[in-house]
């Protein structure tokens, strides 16, 4: 049996479990809208945990993040990944209890624009509108670095068309989403979680064996000019074509340190906010079973992933000190973590640390395709175009959406040289600065109203975009993360509108007391 074809086998019996998962959750998914989307609000403090952390860091933990760390070292990785820890952390502590009771109180929400729509109790469905197209678009865009992951990591471990594995991951991912739904998905990236974490503690352990320990790994980062820094980065010598320069020894280039400033670490810390704004990490606040359980999900979401961003970033490390000419561009980077894995390890063992890739691919864009679907059929649909519509016709659209959707992201992640990294961050700072602010407020302002929302969210949005495509390119201060920028205007936008216009009724001011009083209570 040949080394690629026991890789595959491995790889094939994991997409096996996970299909079956999706198999024996089928019946009790299908009673209900309610149970397709949300899970009949039934999971536990563990699958809630690994479920929202898997959903979250996608194959950009496993590649995008060890590509970035690989290519110009510690500063930017780490910086980031502080950033994600202190939201993850942050968002369980303050957001979790209170939107699982909001949701409850706000008319039972089973998605996040019913949430936004309930809580401020809207006749037209503006709010819902809105918030659904906004995931519609970011998600898609979401689904797409999951499909190049995908594509990248099959056309790299067996050489097979970037295009031919782009479309037959689509495929598989919508199967088994199509066919469970969210119980399904929660129970599939439970078991997901548990396997991205094995695979980065395999690559980690055997990376510093054949590194020949963390010293010389140390040692060799250090030599690089902004490499093993703080507050500098390596600057890899590339020639016109983005390939970076080797010496005759054999040795990468690199040129002077560049600097990394405070304004760029608040900018990179700023990932952090993201979390405020996730849907697919706030909906399993909404669907754990008792919200006396969320301080147990807290501590063991915030343990896996600060062992998880350390392990990613360390790869990326150990990549450079054993294979310091593999991998001469940004976008070949994040592919690191492949080729460790199949360079050092035995075949089936190989075969399941690059199904950690596949795990942490699907677990996100199973969540993506699940709740930009939801969007359209749930929300636009039923609630706003045909009200009446009954529960079959919601969940029969869903799964035509679920189609459409993944169509469309497979166009998006047709470029072979699409760096995951990149298109993660623009939907992350969509996500973050169009829905975390009115979350943060319509949580814990009694004074927001409907007016403020509407204006921060489409704000958010707005600025995200303008920032990335025309105020960025000027550099200097304006080069910092969009998400920064346009998170303080939607703020702002919010607070501003909301004291200019009407204040919130009476029934408005009674919800937020009984949610209030709910989480009390527990």
């Amino acid at each position: 049996m040949s080394d690629t074809f026991q890789i595959l086998l491995a790889m094939l019996v994991y997409m096996a479990m996970v299909i079956l998962i999706g198999v024996l959750f089928m019946k009790r998914s299908n009673k209900s809208s309610e149970d397709f989307f949300i899970g009949g609000r039934s999971l536990g403090p563990w699958v809630a945990a690994f479920s929202a952390e898997a959903s979250d860091m996608s194959g950009w933990l496993l590649m995008g993040l060890p590509g970035v760390a690989y290519w110009c070292g510690l500063a930017d990785a780490t910086w980031t990944a502080i950033g994600l820890a202190l939201g993850t952390y942050l968002n369980w502590l303050i957001v979790a209890k209170r939107l699982r009771a909001y949701s409850v109180v706000a008319g039972n929400a089973i998605t996040i624009p019913d949430y936004f729509s309930n809580r401020f109790r809207e006749k037209k469905k503006t709010l819902m509108l809105i918030s659904s197209i906004f995931i519609l678009v970011f998600f898609t865009v979401y689904a797409s670095s999951c499909f190049v992951t995908c594509g990248k990591l099959f056309s790299t471990l067996f050489g097979f068309d970037y295009k031919l594995m782009l479309l037959v991951g689509a495929i598989f991912v919508l199967v088994y989403t199509f066919l469970g739904g969210f119980l399904a998905e929660s129970a599939s990236d439970f078991m997901q979680a548990i396997v991205m974490i094995f695979a980065l503690a395999v690559i980690v352990v055997c990376g510093v064996s054949k590194a020949g320990g963390i010293g010389s790994v140390v040692e060799n980062a250090e030599s690089i000019p902004g490499f093993f820094e703080f507050f500098g980065i390596a600057s890899p010598t590339v020639a016109a074509d983005g390939v970076q320069l080797v010496s005759e020894a054999g040795a990468p280039l690199f040129g002077d340190k560049g600097s990394y400033g405070f304004l760029t670490v608040c900018s990179t810390l700023a990932w952090g906010l993201g979390y405020f704004g996730m849907p697919q990490v706030l909906l399993r606040f909404m669907a754990i079973r008792r919200q006396s359980e969320l301080t147990k999900s807290r501590r063991i979401a915030t343990v896996w992933v600060v062992i998880s961003l350390a392990a990613a970033i360390f790869i990326g490390f150990i990549g450079r000190t054993v294979y310091p000419t593999a991998l001469l561009t940004s976008s070949s980077a994040e592919n690191i973590f492949i080729v460790m894995g199949t360079s050092m390890l035995p075949p089936l063992i190989a075969g399941i640390v690059m199904a950690g890739i596949l795990a942490a691919t699907i677990s996100s864009s199973d969540s993506y395709l699940l709740i930009a679907a939801s969007a359209v059929a749930k929300n636009i649909y039923q609630g706003v175009i045909k009200k009446d519509s009954d529960d079959r016709s919601v969940m029969r659209l869903s799964r035509i959406m679920l189609a459409v959707i993944s169509i469309v992201g497979v166009l998006f992640a047709l470029d072979e040289d699409s760096v995951i990294f990149t298109i993660v961050s623009f939907a992350w700072a969509g996500f973050g600065a169009t829905f975390g602010p009115i979350m943060l407020f319509s949580l814990f302002w009694k004074r927001v109203n409907r007016n403020g929302a509407i204006a921060g969210m489409v704000t958010g949005a707005a600025t995200v975009f303008i920032w990335k495509l025309l105020i960025k390119p000027l550099g200097g201060i304006f080069g910092i993360y969009e998400l920064l920028p346009a998170f303080i205007i939607s703020s702002i936008f919010i607070v501003v509108v909301s004291l200019a216009t009407k204040a919130p009724s009476d029934e408005l001011n009674a919800d937020f007391d009984n949610a209030k009083a709910y989480v009390e209570k527990d």
